[in-house]
């Protein structure tokens, strides 16, 4: 693990954050400046963003939709002065470095990619614009960045990991859940931002003398596989910002569900799928943060070198009451002590 990045996300916690697939899916991109465009007689800038997201999911459509939001906003929206080049590279690395080329060929004024590999892909091949990414666990780890303030180059963004958030989900776990001693862990050991939470995992759950039990996957159909072979063997099951995994996590469900073992994600997403709880934020809200970034490099010439990437800060618990009785877990007033916002954050 880097302890580098981890030392530079406790500072950055403690910041004040200044915000300001080889297929194209239709969500509908170099100079800061933007295309100027004349019509009636007047210009407006318009603006070209090229976006490279690793696969759909619910965390990372969701980031995507409050980034395009925040471009809204801040008045630079779709089919007026903005012209979106949505790329979707289905988990696929062959389409992965095929989009990032093409990107790096076009004539777009900003790229973002959204989760590890689609951003390391553009940090490679994407020299000459403004480079954003979303949805990453280390970007330091990842060689994305080298640090997390001022990062230099042409490259910033937003992590989507506060490792608290999985010291926290670690400790209730030991606390909350009755006689735990094993927790089973589905895992691409192929993805790096999945391989750096689960050494966190481990970590914190060793200090309660339990013990970590990795399923791993190659690839979203071996999910279900995974998941059944740590039944007798666990008493919980957790699952990373692990993309491939979290693709699969309906098969999770079905089988927490049908064999009563509390189910534990890394994101809000899963858990309204089903999950029984996590420490987490709304993705809508990290891609608006990005989307925040987006504008200023935009339309107030920021300098990505210049830009700190953030971290999320405004963490909570989060729990789906169904689930709970789904997965045979009786949810105590203790337990719901640890949700911050109960309105929002206790789904029923």
């Amino acid at each position: 693990m880097n302890r580098k990045f981890w030392l530079s996300i406790a500072l950055a916690s403690i910041m004040v954050v200044t915000a300001a697939c080889g297929a194209n899916t239709g969500k509908s991109g170099t100079n800061n400046e933007g295309s100027t465009t004349n019509t009636g007689g007047s210009s407006e800038k318009t603006y070209k963003i090229a976006v490279s997201q690793i696969v759909e999911h619910p965390s990372l459509d969701a980031t995507y939709d409050g980034f395009v939001a925040a471009l809204k906003d801040a008045g630079i929206e779709e089919g007026k002065n903005l012209e979106l080049d949505f790329n979707n590279a289905q988990g696929d690395p062959t389409n992965i470095k095929t989009i990032s080329q093409k990107i790096a060929n076009s004539k777009s004024d900003l790229a973002l990619g959204i989760a590890t590999p689609t951003a390391q892909a553009l940090a490679d091949d994407v020299k000459d614009m403004p480079v954003l990414f979303a949805a990453v666990t280390d970007p330091v780890e990842a060689g994305i960045v080298t640090q997390l303030e001022a990062p230099g180059g042409n490259i910033t963004g937003a992590s989507d990991t506060n490792p608290a958030a999985i010291t926290q989900t670690m400790d209730f776990i030991a606390s909350q859940i009755p006689d735990v001693k094993n927790v089973g862990l589905i895992i691409n050991e192929g993805e790096q931002n999945a391989v750096v939470m689960a050494k966190i995992a481990e970590e914190a759950l060793a200090k309660h003398n339990i013990k970590l039990i990795k399923a791993s996957v190659a690839n979203s159909s071996d999910v279900k596989q995974a998941a059944d072979s740590l039944v007798g063997r666990v008493d919980a099951i957790y699952i990373t910002l692990d993309n491939m995994v979290v693709t699969g996590a309906d098969a999770i469900i079905e089988v927490a569900n049908e064999k009563d073992i509390p189910f534990f994600s890394a994101d809000r997403d899963t858990v309204e799928k089903g999950a029984f709880a996590a420490v987490g934020f709304k993705y809508y809200d990290h891609g608006y943060e990005v989307g925040q970034m987006a504008v200023e490099i935009l339309k107030n010439g920021k300098k990505p070198a210049e830009m700190n990437v953030t971290v999320p800060q405004k963490l909570d618990f989060i729990f789906n009451m169904k689930a709970a009785a789904e997965q045979g877990i009786t949810v105590t007033d203790e337990m719901k002590a640890f949700v911050k916002d109960q309105a929002n954050n206790i789904i029923e």
